[in-house]
């Protein structure tokens, strides 16, 4: 026997429970999806029953920007972070090289990253709920409370995405010393990312078929910990210099005159609109921001990753866009400049794009010349 795990019944009786292996991977990864929090990671400020979203059981990954799909996550789950966890499974008697195994996941967190758009994320979690017979809005009711913000919770998956604050968790049903200095070793380099491996054995009594799962995280050194937590510390709260001096080291001087136009177009509608300003190296920027009430909140952001964006789902919440016929014309006048909003005003997207694609400062009037129309539209409607 191996282990030593025991258990105590209610005689007072002693079982012991012996170590099985699993008949097969499917059986290890069917587990794993009706009992995600084995994957046991430490999410102590979380407090409802469920520590994990499944998104989807063998979810397909992008590998190009025109969202050609090639591998296959055995499963990718979000936690109450928004951090998008993509796990591999794998069964002791499956013998695929340790090279092979570590290698296709850092594919996949690479083609994740790069490729992988949030609306996808979105479809897959209500197409899997659907299969399910389960409604995705209960589940994730369930998951993150009745008054949880879910157009704010997408947000901060592909921010997290956009960021690389990502998690990579092996499971199996024994982690072999080499695959161990492995995971540490990367989980202690990489960042933001994480790099976990979960061990999950099973232990059954011979005596009466019960049956027991122990798992344990491998990876969670105290030096990888406080590395990150250092890291997170750090982010990085932007203002006008800042970002500015930031945005043309990265992209140049002839880009960032473009953002220092919006910048001053927000100033200059100073009685409708302000700039609140967020942190963070990957995404964060600022947004301008109404100064009067209304579903729409915000009319559009501009991150250090180099994208304008506005929220699908605000804008169709908002009159008058929340009529059909003004819905259409926002669709094309935002089609216009490059904002591909969804026919159905219910879709949720963030549409995007890049400055890049806008060749000079002239080409950028449009662009205000549409938020222009828009703020208009939502004041009058706001003050009747």
């Amino acid at each position: 026997m191996s282990g030593g795990i025991y258990l105590i019944q209610g005689d007072n009786q002693l079982v012991a429970m012996e170590e099985k292996p699993y008949d097969s991977e499917a059986l290890l990864q069917e587990l794993l999806e009706q009992y995600p929090n084995l994957l046991g990671v430490d999410q102590a400020n979380h407090h409802f029953s469920s520590q994990w979203l499944l998104i989807k059981r063998t979810g397909n990954i992008p590998t190009d920007d025109m969202g050609v799909e090639r591998w296959s996550l055995n499963h990718l789950f979000l936690d109450y972070q928004a951090i998008p966890t993509l796990v591999e499974v794998q069964h002791e008697g499956e013998r695929r090289p340790r090279r092979e195994i570590i290698g296709q996941m850092l594919d996949y967190a690479a083609n994740a990253v790069a490729y992988w758009p949030v609306e996808s994320i979105l479809d897959q979690f209500e197409g899997n709920c659907r299969r399910q017979n389960r409604d995705p809005e209960q589940v994730f009711e369930d998951f993150l409370g009745e008054n949880a913000d879910e157009e704010k919770f997408w947000q901060q998956v592909k921010t997290n995405l956009q960021a690389g604050k990502i998690r990579l968790v092996f499971v199996a049903d024994h982690i072999p010393p080499a695959m161990q200095r492995v995971v540490e070793f990367l989980n202690k380099q990489m960042d933001p990312a994480e790099v976990l491996a979960v061990e999950i054995k099973q232990y059954i009594s011979p005596e009466n078929g019960l049956k027991t799962l122990v798992s344990k995280i491998i990876g969670q050194t105290a030096e990888a910990q406080q590395k990150k937590a250092s890291t997170t510390r750090e982010r990085r709260q932007w203002d006008k210099a800042s970002f500015l001096g930031e945005y043309a080291a990265r992209y140049g001087e002839d880009e960032m005159a473009l953002v220092r136009e919006l910048y001053d177009w927000i100033g200059s509608h100073a009685d409708d609109l302000y700039i609140q300003w967020g942190t963070g190296d990957a995404y964060g920027g600022f947004a301008a921001r109404l100064t009067f009430a209304s579903p729409l909140g915000e009319l559009f952001a501009v991150g250090i990753n180099g994208t304008l964006q506005i929220a699908s789902e605000l804008y169709a919440a908002t009159p008058p866009f929340n009529q059909e016929a003004e819905w259409h014309e926002l669709r094309n006048r935002l089609s216009a400049i490059g904002l591909a909003l969804p026919t159905n005003p219910l879709e949720r997207r963030l549409p995007n794009f890049q400055l890049s694609t806008l060749p000079d400062e002239d080409a950028l009037d449009p662009v205000l010349d549409m938020f222009d129309w828009v703020l208009s539209k939502v004041k009058n409607a706001a003050s009747r």
